[in-house]
């Protein structure tokens, strides 16, 4: 029976296979392969042995049922997945997990799966990025409404916004890519941190491990790694999963229906918008990433809860990590692929874009012939409120902003009727936009490249 909506609904193959209880289990044993080969290199042990136990350390010789029918014995997963490698390894088997605790394990696997888990997110946003950056240039003169508290605020462009986005996806570039050394690291310093099991070689057998492994060190460990290390990598990605409810968010109000500037791809031969409203066409794929992001938030709390553990460790971080780590990356990946899906095939509607500039009566050029008032002499107090008046005149009596205007004595003797057309044009003023957008898609565009 199916339970949790990651196994038939939410996320996809790649990372849950990264996440996967078989392949946490393969990881593991890789570790302790890495530990007996470290072993070896020190003179602890023979390197006939650490070959025997390298050579069984893997799922084909280590089945996942045999370690839970041994769990259910035991009551202790990794020692459970420690015997089931021994039985396999002959003599050898009295060195497996020599000197190491259960976390030396746990912790070094899941910097593994963690630095791989990393790396799909890393191209995930690289592929978002790509699509922000052709949607942007496309875009970067396509006049649109701006708005702010909800209200007609200045003219700006769709592209303008969407390079707002991609500005924002290169920082979580940077984040993400910055975060490795301080998540990807693991341990093997025994019960409490001091590495007293592992002799008098025991730093060296860390730092064998790690190399192997292609991880930083816990270098002052206690039990565990330190748990801040898993809380700032979980509200990073919370962080990184509401940006992209922010984005989802916008096309679902730009997708009303007394606003239609751009609304998601429709399937019209298959798609069903409503099990009764046969009309609708509704933003589904952008409430998905909305409420996705919501359940990714919700992981922060007790991630910041797992750093509060009794003296050097006690078992309250354990179990509330079997569902933080794999929701949290899964949902990630889940939400980053939505969303990249969600722009690489919105429609964007120009026509309504001009339609809703012009339903503003001229309003929303209130700043720019304020602005004009001021390049002719008037001071920028006065201009506001004239404008200010000028436009609740025109608003009052339901009439165009450049009709109230070009009846005012107040701004004919600043502004002659062309002035007044020019400073009324919408086209006129975007300001730096284009401008804007070019450069932030040119330093898009190098950073993906630099990335393959």
């Amino acid at each position: 029976m199916l339970l949790c909506p990651l196994d038939y609904r939410y996320g996809r193959d790649e990372m849950k296979a990264v996440l996967s209880e078989e392949n946490k289990l393969r990881t593991q044993l890789l570790v302790e392969a890495a530990l007996a080969r470290a072993h070896a290199s020190v003179g602890n042990i023979s390197k006939k042995d650490a070959a025997a136990i390298a050579s069984k350390a893997d799922l084909k010789h280590v089945k996942l049922e045999r370690v839970k029918e041994i769990e259910k014995k035991t009551k202790h997963d990794i020692m459970a997945m420690v015997k089931a490698l021994s039985e396999q390894c002959g003599s050898a088997g009295k060195y497996v997990h020599l000197g190491a605790t259960s976390n030396d394990i746990i912790d070094t696997a899941t910097a593994i799966q963690m630095s791989i888990a990393l790396e799909i997110l890393e191209n995930d946003v690289l592929s978002l990025m790509n699509t922000f950056a052709g949607m942007a240039k496309k875009h970067r003169k396509t006049i649109m409404v701006g708005r702010t508290h909800g209200q007609f605020a200045v003219p700006t462009t769709f592209g303008f916004k969407i390079a707002g986005y991609l500005a924002e996806m290169m920082r979580y570039l940077e984040r993400l890519s910055e975060a490795r050394k301080r998540i990807c690291v693991g341990k093997m310093s025994g019960a409490v941190g001091t590495s007293a099991a592992f002799g008098p070689k025991a730093l060296d057998i860390q730092d064998a491990v790690m190399m192997e492994l292609g991880l930083g060190v816990e270098r002052a460990a206690t039990q565990v790694v330190c748990r801040d290390r898993y809380a700032e990598i979980i509200s990073l990605l919370a962080q990184l999963c509401t940006s992209c409810e922010r984005y989802a968010t916008e096309v679902r109000n730009l997708q009303r229906s007394e606003i239609q500037e751009v609304s998601e791809a429709f399937d019209y031969k298959n798609q069903v918008g409503s099990s009764t409203m046969a009309h609708k066409k509704n933003p589904i794929a952008s409430e998905n990433v909305c409420g996705l992001a919501r359940i990714v938030r919700a992981f922060v709390i007790p991630s910041m809860e797992n750093m509060v553990l009794w003296h050097e460790r006690d078992l309250t971080n354990s179990s509330s990590e079997r569902f933080i780590l794999p929701h949290v990356f899964v949902l990630t990946d889940d939400i980053l692929a939505k969303t990249n899906e969600v722009f690489s095939s919105l429609v964007v509607r120009p026509d309504k874009m001009k339609e809703n500039l012009e339903k503003s009566q001229g309003m929303i050029m209130a700043e720019s012939v304020m602005m004009a008032l001021v390049e002719r002499g008037m001071g920028r107090q006065e201009a506001h409120e004239l404008v200010r008046k000028v436009s609740l005149k025109a608003e009052t009596e339901g009439k165009r902003l450049i009709d109230v205007l070009t009846s005012s004595k107040d701004v004919k003797a600043y502004l002659s009727k062309a002035e007044l057309s020019k400073a009324t044009d919408p086209e006129s003023y975007i300001g730096m936009a284009p401008r804007i957008v070019n450069a932030v898609v040119a330093d898009a565009q190098k950073l993906i490249n630099s990335r393959g």
